[in-house]
């Protein structure tokens, strides 16, 4: 069957690999960005190279009236995700107490408070179909809490929790709720880290080198796939064994 999704955060890291790959797989595909019009439209370009519709669509995820245009635009071209695959977020390092204020209301507006706009727009098209997948990009922090991440960390952790949640509520209705939670992923999140920095996380990881974007869609195309079909309300490692 012919399924249609959207993309959170696609103009680059995992959310382009998710986007591709889902394309590859035949799904029609929204990919939503904030800023990079033209990363997107490059994502756009190679959905569309292997036969698929796909679009670009300019979004804030921190505010109500953005997140509801996008669904406006995508109702008037007739599309209503089957699959929302959250993936835009933002990530902050440093010492909580020289946090400002700003930077944490951004963490949790994009990271968590995004999820509950797609959530109010898109679910209630899924209920009705009696199919649908949801999939939040977590992170392994989410789970475990990092020094110097406490902000990142919490948005994260609160997005695990809505996950288990909304996965009770909509599991009656045929809709799937997971979240998948990647270690070091070689994106640009970790464009900071210098080699040495680099050297030591991947010594810490029993298979000794940083995850791929690419790894991280192989997962996402099985959660949303009819196969996973019994998995809901999870919360999926893949972090090369960092934590087991």
């Amino acid at each position: 069957m012919k399924r249609i999704a959207l993309v959170t955060g696609a103009s680059r890291g995992i959310g382009a690999a998710v986007a591709r790959q889902l394309a590859s797989d035949g799904a029609d595909v929204a990919i939503q960005y904030y800023a990079a019009a033209e990363a997107a439209e490059a994502v756009v370009e190679v959905c569309r190279g292997v036969g698929v519709h796909a679009i670009a669509v300019q979004a804030d995820l921190r505010s109500k009236a953005s997140t509801l245009d996008l669904k406006k635009q995508l109702e008037q071209l007739g599309w209503s995700p089957d699959i929302v695959v959250h993936c835009a977020g933002m990530a902050h390092y440093g010492l909580l107490e020289d946090l400002e204020e700003q930077i944490w209301d951004d963490l949790m507006n994009v990271n968590l408070k995004g999820a509950y706009y797609l959530t109010q727009w898109f679910g209630p098209a899924m209920r009705w179909k009696r199919w649908g997948r949801f999939v939040h990009l977590s992170s392994i922090w989410g789970e475990v809490g990092a020094s110097g991440e406490a902000a990142y960390a919490a948005s994260k952790g609160g997005l695990n929790a809505f996950t288990k949640s909304l996965a009770k509520e909509m599991a009656s209705s045929g809709v799937t709720v997971n979240a998948v939670c990647p270690g070091a992923v070689d994106t640009d999140m970790l464009a900071t880290l210098d080699a040495a920095e680099r050297e030591q996380i991947c010594r810490e990881i029993p298979l000794g080198r940083l995850g791929q974007a690419e790894e991280v869609a192989q997962l996402v195309r099985f959660i949303v796939s009819d196969k996973a079909s019994y998995i809901t309300g999870q919360m999926l490692g893949i972090n090369g064994g960092w934590r087991m």
